[in-house]
């Protein structure tokens, strides 16, 4: 689970100016290298200012060919909670879930069971995104109220030279050399990303929000 604040201003159109992200490529166990494998979370003020836009990314270290050969688990549900109050629990949540090549959306809505379980709300305002193939142009879609949908394979944006923090962390180098060498070059992730209008998710003030991906049981 991956967590982040961002900040909702009074007025909508003003530059929120800021980039939230979360990164984790080593997972605990049962995540690790899975199809909910969270890789990153970000959380950032869309192009059109009245909006947040959220994404997330699952399953890294995709080389191209296996990409080509991967989408989305039918299985495992992501969900993006988003906490207006300040009590640490989501009080909206977007879930994303593929069936059939497309990429279902539910949300913002207040979910009736919080924390692990989650339930589909299918009454939710709702939108889908046909998931974009390997090495094709993107396809996006946006529904009635507003909001922007895409889902498919894309560049892992995540930058690290593990090779060189092992030697760092072993005291065989005194840092990192500049520029190092990505570990994550030539390699991808499966992304789900949204853009919904601030609007829905509450006026102003502090939001905490945080991604989830939850296997069907």
């Amino acid at each position: 689970m991956k967590k982040n604040r961002i900040l909702l201003t009074t007025i909508f159109a003003a530059v929120i100016g800021l980039v939230l992200v979360a990164a984790d490529h080593i997972d605990a166990p049962d995540a690790q290298g899975t199809t909910a494998d969270i890789t990153d979370f970000y959380a950032f003020q869309g192009e059109d200012t009245n909006n947040l836009v959220f994404v997330a990314n699952v399953q890294g270290l995709l080389s191209p060919s296996a990409t080509a050969e991967t989408s989305f688990d039918e299985n495992v549900l992501v969900e993006f909670n988003i906490d207006t109050n300040q009590d640490n629990t989501e009080d909206f949540v977007i879930q994303a879930i593929p069936r059939d090549g497309v990429m279902y959306f539910f949300g913002p809505f207040t979910p009736s069971v919080t924390g692990l379980n989650s339930t589909i709300n299918e009454n939710a305002t709702a939108g889908e995104v046909a998931i974009t193939a390997y090495n094709s142009t993107a396809v996006t879609s946006t529904n009635a109220v507003g909001m922007k949908f895409f889902a498919g394979p894309r560049d892992d944006p995540f930058f690290m030279d593990f090779a060189r923090y092992g030697e760092i962390i072993a005291g065989n180098a005194p840092g990192f050399n500049s520029p190092g060498s990505d570990t994550f070059a030539g390699t991808n992730v499966m992304s789900i990303v949204v853009e919904v209008p601030k609007s829905m998710i509450g006026s102003s003030g502090t939001i905490n929000t945080w991604v989830e991906a939850k296997a069907k049981q």
